[in-house]
C-alpha cells in the first residue's frame, strides 16, 4: 500500500554517484585494477571503497605515496575511472570509427582524452540495481585477469619485476611487436611487461560499456529546484564529479562541494561535506535535506543534521535501512518538490 508523506525544508543536498548518476561499473572497474596493481582481491577493495573520498581509500590501500603526491595520484585515478567510462563508445565496440589507429596504445591522460565534450542528455536514464553490481564484479577481474595472462613472461626474462603471476602477461603479436620495436626502441623486460598490462587493461576497458548514466527521476527533480536552493556534495574529487555531471547533461551547480576542497577537514562518513554545502548555500544544516545511496553518506548526512533520504540505487534495502535515513525510496521517481511560499514542499510517495 502505498501512503504520502509531505514536508517543508530550504534547501537540497545531492550527492553525486549512485543519487545523481550511475557510473557504478567505471568507478568500480577503477579500484578493481587498482586492487590488482597492488595484489589484492578486486572484490574486498571494491566493498572497501563505496561511498568514501579517492584520497582516503588511496592513502589505505597504498600508503606509499607520499602527501607531495596524492594529488596528481587522485586526478590520475579520477581519469582512468573516466576512462572506463568512455573506452566503449569512443575506442571500443560502440565507436563508429573503431579503428586499430585508436587502440591499444592512445593513453587515455593525454590532453583532452579524459574529459571530451559531450552533447547533453546522451545517456538514457538507468534501472540497473544493487543486485547486478554484485553480479558485475567478478565480470571485471575475470576479465582483465583473462587479458593479462594471455601467455606468460618467462622468469629467465624478467627475474627482477617482483609482480603477481596475475600480471605476468604478454601478447604474442608480431605485427604489435614490430610497430612497437619502432615507436620505442630498445626496452627492458620490466618496461615491456609494464606496457603490456596497460595494453591489456585498455583492451578489456574497451570490451565493456560502463558509460555514465543519469538515474531515473534526476532531471525532473532538478528541474524543480530553484538555482541557489541545492549544492551537490560529493566524495569524488573534481575531475571526476564535474566529468560525470556533464556526461549525463547534468551543470554542476554554483555550490559543488567535492572531495579535493581544501576547506573539508575529512570526508564522508563525517558531515563535513554536507555541512559545507548548506553554510555555501546559506542555510543551516537541519533545513536542508540530503540525497544519498550509501552506507558513509547517509550517515554523514544524518550526522549533518539534514533530513536524509536515502535511494535504494546502488545498495540492497537491507544495507542501508538501518543507517540512519529518515525515508527511504526506491529512486527519486517516488520523490516531488515544489515551491511553496519561500520554502519547498516535498511529498513521497512511500
Amino acid at each position: 500500500m502505498t501512503t504520502t508523506k509531505t514536508f517543508h525544508a530550504d534547501a537540497v543536498l545531492f550527492d553525486m554517484d549512485g543519487t545523481l548518476t550511475d557510473s557504478i561499473q567505471a568507478v568500480e572497474a577503477a579500484w578493481g585494477k587498482v586492487a590488482l596493481d597492488i595484489g589484492q582481491d578486486p572484490a574486498h577493495v571494491i566493498a572497501a571503497t563505496h561511498g568514501k573520498r579517492a584520497v582516503d581509500n588511496l592513502a589505505m590501500f597504498k600508503p606509499s605515496i607520499k602527501a607531495h603526491e596524492m594529488d596528481d595520484e587522485v586526478t590520475n585515478f579520477e581519469e582512468t575511472i573516466l576512462y572506463y567510462a568512455d573506452a566503449y563508445n569512443k575506442h571500443g565496440p560502440g565507436s563508429r570509427q573503431n579503428s586499430r589507429a585508436n587502440t591499444p596504445f592512445d593513453s587515455p591522460f593525454s590532453s583532452g582524452f579524459a574529459t571530451p565534450a559531450l552533447s547533453a542528455g546522451t545517456s538514457a536514464p538507468s534501472s540497473r540495481t544493487s543486485s547486478m553490481v554484485q553480479q558485475r564484479r567478478p565480470s571485471f577481474a575475470s576479465r582483465l585477469f583473462s587479458m593479462l595472462s594471455l601467455s606468460a613472461v618467462s622468469e629467465a626474462e624478467a627475474p627482477t619485476v617482483g609482480i603477481t603471476d596475475a600480471y605476468n602477461a604478454d601478447f604474442e603479436d608480431p605485427v604489435m611487436e614490430d610497430d612497437h620495436d619502432v615507436l620505442l626502441g630498445e626496452e627492458s623486460a620490466k618496461e615491456k611487461l609494464q606496457r603490456h598490462q596497460f595494453e591489456a587493461w585498455q583492451v578489456e576497458a574497451q570490451s565493456v560499456d560502463r558509460s555514465v548514466r543519469i538515474l531515473p527521476g534526476v532531471k525532473r527533480i532538478m528541474g524543480s529546484i530553484p538555482v541557489g536552493r541545492y549544492a551537490v556534495a560529493t566524495s569524488g574529487a573534481k575531475t571526476y564529479a564535474y566529468g560525470c555531471m556533464t556526461r549525463v547533461g547534468i551543470t554542476p551547480p554554483p555550490v559543488t562541494i567535492t572531495a579535493d576542497d581544501k576547506r573539508l577537514k575529512a570526508g564522508k562518513p563525517a558531515p563535513d561535506p554536507f555541512l559545507l554545502a548548506a553554510k555555501c548555500l546559506g542555510f543551516p544544516a537541519e533545513r536542508c535535506v540530503v540525497f544519498e545511496d550509501s552506507p558513509s553518506g547517509i550517515r554523514a548526512g544524518v550526522a549533518s543534521g539534514a533530513t536524509v533520504i536515502a535511494v535504494c540505487t546502488s545498495h540492497e534495502r537491507a544495507k542501508i535501512e538501518n543507517c540512519g535515513a529518515h525515508f527511504l525510496v526506491e529512486n527519486m521517481e517516488q520523490v516531488h518538490i515544489e515551491v511553496e511560499g519561500d520554502r519547498l514542499k516535498f511529498t513521497l510517495d512511500l
